[in-house]
């Protein structure tokens, strides 16, 4: 097995499962007989295709601030934040206080039975940041859920199980959100209630795009966009698409394309959900949502990960004719719990307060200007981002494939040099990362500074 290949290809081979036990089982003198035997207790009652990072297994035990402890006592830099999640980082006190001051009341839940005032609180909010007209909002639990939420609204307004999606994407693990997932990695079944078409937007380097200019992209795509609804796609509810693509690498469709797309959406009535689960509260830089930066109002926005800052929260923002359209009744048990809605709230107080959106462009800025030079390695075919949303594409040096193993060993690399990051792409062949929305400029440099170093190492032994 090639070093660091097992991340997200886990899933793949059993084969690979058993090499990554063994691996991990064969202690070095530096480690614990203790990691050995939890890794085997994971893989005797966890699922095969649950993926672990890392040749031998990480457990976090700690963190502060911007870094976090594994049971053995070393700290690392995370520029990953629990796949985007820990949006702030790790112990902040206005988020801990403010679960604290919920816990100790005694109630940790209610159900949305009753009235909950820290969950109309935030729904007021966020439906006055989202910039919807006479927006509402529901609770879930996930971005999975939120995104289903989402799916039942559009297609229950449009009367239609049509649905566009794009080519790359991710929305989540459930059935439903499954059929509108566009990357074959994450996608376990055929099967699908909705009858999805995929269109085009983050593929502008594959084969038939790649003479074009962007101007010429947006073109080719609108043009297949009225293809699909005059020959395939007669009654669309929606089109659901996220501004910068999460799981599929920090993949980003040209700016003004969704603009275009909207257009012709709403010549045919068609409502467009924007999927900010990894790109809401200011993480783009520019922008609050990640919609915003390409000048459209969508009908809906489900968001979930980082406004907990670790705290399972989800929902929808969405109008409110639309939001109220159901004719059924339905609730989400966890939904609006008391113990989330403090930790959202507080955690999206702390963003607004402290103008982390702002941060977040500004340490960005620093990041990526600094790893754009490593696109002048063989091994090295993009680096991209927005914001405190970043990534680098390796490559074969000698074929310009897609290198998902050299992408395992710079997830190594960076781990042995005390920074943690993530991986993705359609092809597992990226590296992203999301760093808390409050890194300093200090943490910034120094985790652009092992990043490079590690890209460099494994560049000069591809």
């Amino acid at each position: 097995m090639s070093r660091g290949s097992g991340a997200l290809t886990v899933r793949k081979s059993g084969l690979h499962v058993v090499n990554m036990v063994v691996l991990a089982n064969a202690a070095g003198p530096g480690e614990t007989g203790g990691m050995s035997e939890l890794l085997s207790r994971h893989r005797a009652v966890m699922p095969s295709w649950l993926p672990l990072y890392y040749e031998s297994p990480l457990e976090i035990a700690s963190g502060s601030g911007s870094r976090v402890t594994d049971a053995q006592g070393r700290t690392y830099l995370d520029f990953f934040t629990g796949i985007v999640t820990n949006m702030l980082g790790y112990d902040v006190a206005e988020v801990r206080e403010a679960v604290e001051r919920q816990i100790a009341k005694g109630v940790v839940h209610t159900s949305t039975l009753y009235l909950i005032r820290s969950q109309v609180e935030l729904a007021e909010k966020i439906a006055r940041l989202s910039g919807i007209p006479d927006a509402k909002v529901f609770f879930t639990n996930s971005g999975t859920e939120a995104n289903e939420t989402a799916l039942l609204l559009a297609t229950c307004a449009r009367g239609s199980d049509e649905v566009l999606a794009l080519r790359g994407s991710y929305h989540g693990r459930s059935y439903g959100t499954i059929a509108v997932t566009g990357n074959r990695a994450w996608k376990n079944s055929s099967l699908s209630p909705l009858n999805v078409h995929y269109l085009h937007g983050t593929d502008h380097a594959s084969p038939v795009f790649r003479g074009m200019s962007e101007k010429e992209y947006v073109e080719a795509c609108v043009a297949d966009l009225r293809d699909v609804l005059d020959t395939a796609a007669p009654n669309v509810a929606c089109l659901i698409a996220e501004p910068v693509q999460g799981v599929g690498g920090f993949a980003m469709p040209p700016d003004g394309l969704y603009a275009a797309y909207k257009e012709v959406l709403d010549e045919h009535g068609i409502l467009f959900v924007s999927d900010e689960v990894q790109t809401g509260w200011g993480r783009t830089g520019t922008s609050f949502f990640g919609i915003g930066g390409h000048g459209v109002t969508p009908d809906a926005m489900t968001f979930a990960k980082g406004l907990g800052n670790g705290f399972a929260v989800g929902g929808v923002v969405a109008r409110g004719d639309l939001m109220d359209g159901l004719s059924a009744l339905g609730v989400a048990t966890f939904g609006g719990n008391p113990v989330s809605m403090a930790a959202a709230g507080a955690a999206l107080d702390y963003v607004l307060e402290h103008d982390l959106q702002g941060n977040a462009l500004r340490q960005g800025a620093l990041i990526i200007e600094g790893l754009r030079p490593l696109t002048g390695l063989a091994s090295v075919s993009d680096v991209r981002g927005k914001g405190l949303m970043f990534a680098v594409e390796m490559a074969d040096p000698r074929t310009g494939a897609p290198s998902p193993a050299l992408a395992g060993r710079v997830l190594e690399e960076t781990r042995e040099r005390g920074l943690l990051v993530g991986k993705g792409g359609v092809h597992g062949n990226v590296l992203r990362m999301a760093p808390p929305l409050n890194l300093s400029a200090e943490d910034a440099a120094e985790g652009r500074d092992l990043l490079v170093d590690a890209v460099r190492a494994v560049d000069a032994q591809a």
